[in-house]
């Protein structure tokens, strides 16, 4: 799954590579060995050893698990680390995108506005559309009559 994982994730490095299936075989090596210690007699069986990668020189068992912890250790850590620079950058698009649609939005908006004041004075140099009512007046007031 790890190894899955940083491939997907665009991981190439031929040495995590060779770190990670060298893990698999150590895991599968260990699960064989869980599974022949949970038989009837319940006596560990003898563990055969496990394929190792031409890179990873050869310790002693002790040594080999510390050494793989913390090398698992190390794959952890730099997987919470690409995971954080994924999230920033799904952030980063979410915003470009949020900042470009709010343009978009606006843009539309100006534009509906100017094509319907371009309606509006067509209809108005044309003499046509819509016209205002005759203002209704009341009738004129004569002008008081001389003495």
């Amino acid at each position: 799954a790890l190894r899955l994982s940083y491939l997907h994730a665009g991981g190439h490095d031929p040495a995590v590579l060779a770190q990670l299936l060298h893990l698999q075989a150590e895991a599968t090596a260990l699960e064989n060995a869980g599974l022949r210690r949970g038989r009837r007699t319940g006596e560990p069986q003898p563990r055969p050893p496990a394929p190792q990668p031409p890179a990873v020189p050869m310790e002693t068992t002790g040594t080999r698990a510390r050494g793989l912890e913390a090398t698992l250790v190390a794959v952890e850590l730099e997987n919470r680390r690409l995971e954080d620079e994924l999230l920033a950058l799904k952030v980063r698009r979410e915003r470009r995108a949020d900042t470009g649609s709010w343009a978009a939005q606006r843009q539309a908006e100006e534009l509906a506005q100017l094509q319907a004041e371009v309606a509006m004075l067509r209809c108005h140099t044309e003499g046509t559309g819509p016209r205002l009512p005759p203002a209704i007046l009341p009738p004129p007031i004569a002008p008081p009559l001389p003495p």
